[in-house]
C-alpha cells in the first residue's frame, strides 16, 4: 500500500481530533488522553507527558514521547462542534417525540434500516433503542395519568378539594392525568444522562433531518475544520494526523475529500494520515440525500496522497465493526480502491478478562475505548500512533486488513450527484 522506504521519525506531529456527536466540553478529551496515556506508558514500558499550550485553553495541548528511545512531541487540536451538538440537543419534551416519527421513517420508508441491519446488528439495536424506551416512558406516562384520573372520578365526591364552581370531575380528571403524564416524561427528561435516550434520539434525527445532507450549519463549521487541517499542512511537523471518532469518521471523510479537490500534494511537506475510529458511516451513506458523503468516499478511496487506517471493534456495539465504510456504501470504484486499511481492536482480545467482563456491556465506555489503554495491546495503541515515532504510513506499511472485513455492497443508495 505504501512505497517500500526506510521509516523516517517523526519529532514533530500534529494531531487533529474530530469528535462525533457529543455535547462534551474540549476538556473531556484532554484529561481522558492524560489519564488513558499514562496507564497505556506503564504497561507498555514507554514514557509519555503532556502539558497545555498557553493561550490556546483546553483546545489544545502539547505531548511528549519516548518510545524504543526515540523522543518525539506532538500538538493535539479537538475540533469543536459541540455547540451545533448541543443547540439540536434542546427540543420539548413533544418536539423530541416529532423527531422520533420523522427519523423512524427516515430510515424505514426509505429502506435503510433493512439494509443497515444486513451489516451490524449492533448498531440497530443501538438505533432502535431510543425509540423504544421514549415509546415505553410515553406509554408509562399514560398508563399513570390514566390511572389518577381514574381515582379522581372514581372518589369524586369524597374528594376534598377546593375546586371552583363550574369545574367538573372531569376537566379536574383531565388535568390531574394530563400533570401525571408531563411528570413522568420530565422526571425521565431529567435522568437521561444514565438512559441516553433523548442523547441518541438526537443524534439519529440529526443526521435524518436532511436525509444524510449536511445542514448548513455544520457545514460552514465543517469549512472552519478544512481550514485548520490546511494551516497544518503548511507547518514544518514531519506529520499531520486527522482522527475522526464515530460521526467525526464521516465528517473528517468530507473534509479532507475538499483539501484532495483543492490539489494538495505532499511534495516535500508533512505526510498527511488519516484514522477513523468507531465508524458509523452507514447511518448517514445509507440516507437517499447524502450524495456528497457517497461522492468523498468514492473520491478519497483513491487518493495516494495520504495513509487511510480504519479501526473498529465487533465489541462495540455502536459502530460497524470491520464494515468497509466505501465498500458497504456502494462506491468503490470499478477500477478498485487504495483505502481504507480495515483492521479490528480486538476488545475481547486486549482487554484483560477481567475489564472485558466489566466493560462488554457498558456500550457507550466501549465506544470511546480506542481512546482509552489496553491490558494486551497488539499493533493498535492510540498513543504510539497520535505521539509515537511512526508514521501511520510507516507503522501499518506491512499490516493487512481483517479477514473477517465486511465489504459487500448493502446501500440502496449510491447516486454521488443530487438529481437536477
Amino acid at each position: 500500500m505504501v512505497d517500500e522506504q526506510m521509516p523516517t521519525q517523526v519529532k514533530q506531529r500534529r494531531v487533529i481530533y474530530i469528535p462525533g456527536y457529543d455535547p462534551f466540553h474540549p476538556r473531556r478529551y484532554r484529561e481522558l488522553y492524560r489519564k488513558e496515556s499514562a496507564a497505556q506508558a506503564q504497561i507498555s514500558g514507554y514514557e509519555i507527558s503532556q502539558e497545555a499550550i498557553k493561550g490556546q485553553g483546553p483546545f489544545a495541548w502539547k505531548v511528549h514521547s519516548r518510545i524504543d528511545g526515540q523522543e518525539s512531541e506532538a500538538q493535539i487540536d479537538v475540533l469543536l462542534w459541540s455547540d451545533i451538538v448541543k443547540n439540536s440537543m434542546n427540543p420539548s419534551i413533544p418536539a423530541t417525540y416529532a423527531m422520533l416519527v420523522r427519523t423512524t421513517w427516515a430510515y424505514i420508508g426509505s429502506g435503510a434500516l433493512f439494509r443497515l441491519a444486513r451489516l451490524r446488528k449492533g448498531p440497530i439495536i443501538a438505533a432502535l433503542y431510543p425509540i423504544v424506551f421514549l415509546l415505553a416512558q410515553l406509554l408509562l406516562a399514560l398508563a399513570l395519568g390514566y390511572g389518577v384520573a381514574r381515582l379522581v372520578g372514581w372518589g369524586g365526591p369524597l374528594l376534598v378539594l377546593p375546586i371552583p364552581l363550574g369545574v367538573t370531575t372531569t376537566l379536574v380528571q383531565l388535568l390531574l392525568g394530563a400533570g401525571v403524564a408531563w411528570g413522568v416524561l420530565s422526571w425521565f427528561r431529567q435522568r437521561d444522562s444514565k438512559f441516553f435516550a433523548y442523547y441518541l434520539m438526537h443524534d439519529y434525527a440529526y443526521s435524518a433531518r436532511h436525509r444524510g445532507a449536511n445542514p448548513p450549519e455544520l457545514e460552514a463549521r465543517m469549512a472552519e475544520f478544512r481550514s485548520v487541517i490546511n494551516e497544518a499542512l503548511r507547518t514544518d511537523v514531519d506529520e499531520v494526523l486527522v482522527v475522526g471518532h464515530s460521526s467525526g469518521a464521516h465528517l473528517g471523510v468530507s473534509i479532507l475529500a475538499d483539501i484532495m479537490r483543492q490539489g494538495w500534494q505532499r511534495k516535500d511537506g508533512p505526510a498527511l494520515g488519516f484514522l477513523t475510529l468507531g465508524h458509523v458511516v452507514p447511518m448517514v451513506s445509507f440516507l437517499p440525500d447524502a450524495h456528497r458523503l457517497r461522492a468523498d468516499l468514492h473520491d478519497l478511496c483513491q487518493w495516494d496522497q495520504f495513509t487511510w487506517v480504519d479501526v473498529t471493534a465487533p465489541g462495540d456495539g455502536c459502530a460497524f465493526a470491520l464494515c468497509d465504510p466505501v465498500a458497504v456504501t456502494g462506491v468503490a470504484p470499478e477500477s478498485g480502491k487504495r483505502w481504507p486499511l480495515v483492521f479490528s481492536a480486538a476488545f475481547s482480545a486486549t482487554l484483560s478478562p477481567e475489564r472485558w467482563k466489566a466493560l462488554k456491556r457498558r456500550f457507550f465506555r466501549l465506544h470511546f475505548q480506542y481512546l482509552c489503554a489496553f491490558d494486551r495491546p497488539r499493533d493498535y495503541d492510540y498513543f504510539q500512533i497520535t505521539a509515537g515515532p511512526l508514521t501511520l504510513a510507516d507503522r501499518y506499511a506491512k499490516r493487512g486488513p481483517s479477514k473477517s472485513r465486511i465489504e459487500t455492497p448493502a446501500s440502496r443508495y449510491t447516486s454521488r450527484k443530487e438529481a437536477a
